[in-house]
C-alpha cells in the first residue's frame, strides 16, 4: 500500500516562522488530509446546529493526541488504511446525508483524527520547531474544516444538496483510491 501521507519536508534550522509554514503548508498538500478535513466540514454543516462546531472542534483536538501519541513512539498499527477509510466513511456520510446523533458523528470524527494526528505526528520536525509546527498545521486543518462548512452551508437552499453530496461521494471515491492504492 502507498504511503498516504506526504512528507512534511520540515526544515531543521530553528526558526518558529519556518516551523508555523512547514505544518501550515503541510495538511493543504495531502489530498489525504484536504479530502478528509473538507468532509468533517461538510458533514458538521449538514447535520447544522451543534454540529457544525462540533466536528470541526473535535477532530484538531483529537488529532493532537494522535500526533503526541507518535512523538512518544507509541506504536497504532493501521494508521494508514485509518486515514483512507476516514476519507470513504466521511465521504459516504456526507454523500447519503446520514444524520447520525451528534455523539456518533463526533466519535467518529474523533477516531479518525486519531489516525490524522498519528501519522502527521510521525514527521514532525525537531523539538525547536515542534510547537509551531503543530500550531501551522491545526490552523491549516480549522481552514480547511471551514471551507468543508462554506461549503456544506449550501444545503440551507433545495438545489445546495446536490453540489454538497456530490462533493461527498468525491471524498468517498479518493478513499477509495486511498485503500486500493490507486493514489
Amino acid at each position: 500500500m502507498i504511503g498516504l501521507a506526504v512528507p512534511a519536508l520540515a526544515h531543521t534550522e530553528a526558526s518558529a516562522f519556518a516551523g508555523f509554514a512547514e505544518g501550515f503548508h503541510h495538511p493543504l498538500t495531502g489530498l489525504d488530509h484536504v479530502a478528509t478535513m473538507l468532509a468533517v466540514g461538510l458533514w458538521g454543516a449538514y447535520l447544522s446546529g451543534r454540529a457544525i462546531w462540533v466536528l470541526p472542534i473535535v477532530f484538531p483536538l483529537v488529532m493532537v493526541l494522535g500526533g503526541v501519541i507518535a512523538v512518544l513512539g507509541l506504536p497504532l498499527p493501521g494508521f494508514e488504511s485509518g486515514i483512507a477509510a476516514s476519507a470513504l466513511v466521511l465521504g459516504l456520510m456526507v454523500a447519503f446525508a446520514v444524520r447520525a446523533p451528534l455523539w456518533i458523528a463526533a466519535g467518529l470524527v474523533g477516531a479518525f483524527a486519531v489516525f490524522h494526528g498519528y501519522a502527521h505526528g510521525r514527521e514532525v520536525p525537531d523539538a525547536a520547531e515542534a510547537v509551531t509546527f503543530f500550531v501551522g498545521f491545526v490552523v491549516a486543518t480549522g481552514l480547511l474544516h471551514l471551507a468543508g462548512i462554506g461549503m456544506g452551508l449550501l444545503t440551507r437552499w433545495n438545489w445546495g444538496s446536490v453540489p454538497v453530496c456530490a462533493a461527498g461521494a468525491a471524498i468517498a471515491c479518493t478513499g477509495i483510491a486511498f485503500l486500493t492504492g490507486t493514489v
